[in-house]
């Protein structure tokens, strides 16, 4: 779930300010068995102090969600180490686990500089999130990320895109925003991913696609997504 903006002007249910609708989602969760595993979005910049996602992290305690994920925008990356050690021991008290994701157009660009900052925090609980898009698409290679312990990974989300790597910083956010494609039908090597990452690894599937939603509606879009990623994994179940 997020209920921090990603980009400025997101459109966002208010979970922060509606208690509610937290009742509401609550209910809903125990009626259809549903387990909230992620919220989103910590952003980690040169600014970052952390009363101001106390509520949130209040918040994720409250709706059981062990984990969160965060960016980090901080160019100074020994402050942003020191922000998220912070970040993490606020979360530790409410049993949630700040992951932080390498995006390529971010500080942390890639799988070797996401390590050693949850390497260098210290802490029990900080984690890292891999998205295979980011591995694609940044100086990541499969080494990377078979030495990250298990430990330290929150788990993975699965998309795909196509195979040139966009040259600016707008086009890599606009596809991973707006124009990520379903599972194996894009250029993605999603099978050496899964291969090289821990089999128990829980899965994401983060596929926004601005006109696959228009074409098919957003509710067959999921279910697309969904059952894509099914095949696939259990095509590497059988592996």
């Amino acid at each position: 779930m997020r209920a921090l903006p990603a980009t400025p002007g997101d459109d966002l249910p208010p979970l922060l300010s509606d208690a509610h609708l937290r009742k509401k989602l609550r209910s809903l969760a125990a009626q259809h068995e549903i387990r909230f595993t992620d919220m989103e979005i910590i952003r980690i910049d040169e600014f970052f102090r952390i009363d101001k996602f106390l509520v949130f992290l209040d918040i994720c305690a409250e709706l059981s969600i062990p984990t969160v994920l965060v960016a980090g925008d901080d160019p100074d990356l020994s402050r942003l180490t020191a922000s998220f050690a912070c970040l993490c021991e606020q979360g530790k008290s409410r049993g949630v686990s700040p992951a932080l994701e390498f995006m390529p157009w971010t500080s942390v660009h890639d799988a070797k500089t996401a390590h050693s900052i949850v390497h260098n925090a210290a802490t029990d609980n900080g984690k890292i999130i891999v998205d295979t898009l980011h591995v694609a698409r940044s100086s990541t290679t499969l080494q990377d990320l078979a030495t990250i312990p298990r430990d330290h990974l929150a788990y993975v989300q699965i998309c795909d895109a196509p195979a040139p790597i966009p040259s600016t910083r707008e086009g890599l956010i606009h596809t991973a925003r707006e124009a990520r494609l379903l599972p194996e039908q894009g250029g993605i090597e999603l099978a050496s991913i899964l291969e090289t990452l821990p089999k128990d690894l829980p899965v994401s599937i983060e596929i926004p696609n601005k006109e696959g939603h228009a074409r098919y509606g957003k509710a067959q879009w999921a279910k697309d997504a969904y059952f894509l990623t099914q095949e696939l994994l259990q095509k590497e179940s059988l592996k």
